[in-house]
């Protein structure tokens, strides 16, 4: 029974984000550093490419298997084919379905072969079409989000902007990444060309892109075996564009001090820390979790970031710190992450709306709490990943509504970011990063 590296390891990938609710960024980053390059290109695509599609896929098998119940493995196998056999055109079906068929031999579900076997074969000849009763249904099984998603987004946002992110989910992007502290160590913090900065990191000129609108920021656009390399080095950091823009919003007096809340893994913190202008700071950052303070910690050294001042604090509780103590405070917030699902397809499948009222409650209080160790003239930032109004402009009217010592600046983002006068915010549908929120808050009185 012969089943190439890439499928096997795609096959327990999607099973573990299915019985574990394990997320794909995490086991495709730890489970796929043995793989060949090839094999790990492909493994990343038959993971993320049967989530990003599981709705319409399970329409598919619905079709063909009609009433039949279909257990868990045998259904990943048949997501992964009918994905091959559709959406990738490169790999041979009849290769698609031998090795289909052995996946689920090897999950011990002999039985199912030839029910693989033949809804494989079927969707091979004749690929049913789909009906639906409305534009919204349409939207949502061709772009695999759940009905009632797609029903708020396009409340939220209007029908065109509510498809625009749907499909901009589904198209993969090019890893962003940016230079770490460690690197400037090495080769100089001026500015230098991208030939000489290849040369530095050992990677070919024509695999790395620099971004348009934002500064620091890059993109593999090739072959990234040596650009992984120089990560594991701490030369790079891979970073989400959106995520790097976030960290450009904050901004303290260059001796002043600064609080990264809610920190891990440390991308945010490691970069405004990186900037020559704050080398006099004094920069704490925390984190609740053990686990991930640990990683915090890991991250800020690897980066050459011992300056850093890591803590483990409890966000939602009053901080210990005196009031009024820091020039500037990011609260990255958790969120439900509906502006990562490019990157994260499977959040799509697993937020509702008790998940949003819940994550809503949870960041007001954190910027209840926050809000008292900031100076006055000082910066209160709040930042998530989701593309949420309950989670983003409606905790805004909240905190300020309840805190008139407080009122909004402009985030320093290109203006193509700015939504009304005060709200930075992107979406997946607006360039090569993910969909993030940001606000400043300034203290202008105790």
């Amino acid at each position: 029974m012969k089943i190439s590296p890439a499928r096997t390891r795609a096959f327990d990938i999607l099973a573990r984000i299915e019985k574990e609710h394990a997320y794909s960024s995490i086991l495709l980053h730890t489970g796929t550093e043995n793989l060949s390059d090839a094999d790990r290109g492909l493994c990343y695509e038959l993971v993320l490419g049967p989530l990003r599609r599981q709705i319409y896929l399970d329409q598919v098998i619905k079709h063909f298997a009609g009433t039949k119940k279909v257990d868990l493995e045998v259904r990943i196998s048949l997501r992964l084919g009918i994905f091959q056999i559709l959406f990738l055109d490169r790999i041979p079906p009849h290769a698609v379905i031998n090795e289909s068929v052995n996946l689920v031999q090897r999950a011990g579900k002999s039985s199912a072969k030839g029910f693989v076997n033949a809804i494989l074969r079927n969707t091979k000849s004749a690929c049913p079409e789909l009906s639906f009763d409305d534009p919204a249904e349409k939207l949502s099984v061709e772009t695999s989000h759940p009905r009632w998603l797609v029903d708020k987004w396009i409340s939220d946002f209007g029908f065109e902007a509510a498809s625009e992110i749907c499909i901009a989910n589904n198209q993969p992007v090019h890893p962003a990444f940016r230079l770490t502290a460690r690197y400037y160590s090495q080769f100089g913090s001026g500015e230098s060309s991208l030939e000489s900065m290849c040369k530095f990191l050992g990677a070919d000129v024509g695999y790395i892109k620099a971004s348009e609108s934002i500064s620091g920021c890059f993109y593999a656009i090739g072959r990234a075996t040596e650009l992984r390399k120089a990560a594991r080095n701490g030369l790079i950091y891979f970073q989400d564009a959106g995520s790097q823009l976030v960290a450009d919003v904050v901004e303290f007096p260059k001796n002043g001090r600064f609080l990264d809340l809610c920190a891990s893994p440390g991308g945010k913190v490691t970069k405004i820390a990186a900037d020559p202008r704050y080398l006099g700071a004094i920069i704490i950052s925390a984190d609740y979790n053990p686990a991930r303070v640990t990683n915090l910690k890991a991250n800020c050294e690897l980066q050459g970031m011992q300056r850093i001042s890591v803590m483990q604090i409890d966000a939602v509780k009053d901080l210990p710190f005196v009031e009024r103590a820091f020039d500037a405070v990011l609260v990255d917030a958790p969120c439900t992450g509906t502006g990562t699902i490019r990157h994260n397809p499977e959040i799509r499948y697993r937020v509702d709306g008790e998940a949003i009222s819940m994550k809503k409650r949870k960041q007001r209080k954190m910027l209840e709490c926050a809000s008292k160790a900031v100076k006055i003239g000082g910066s209160l930032i709040y930042s998530t990943c989701s593309l949420e109004r309950e989670e983003n402009e409606e905790v805004v009217t909240s905190f300020l509504a309840e805190n008139q010592q407080f009122t909004l600046d402009r985030p320093r983002v290109p203006d193509r970011f700015i939504r009304g006068t005060h709200f930075f915010r992107t979406f997946p549908s607006d360039f090569e990063g993910d969909g993030f929120f940001a606000v400043v808050f300034r203290r202008n009185e105790a």
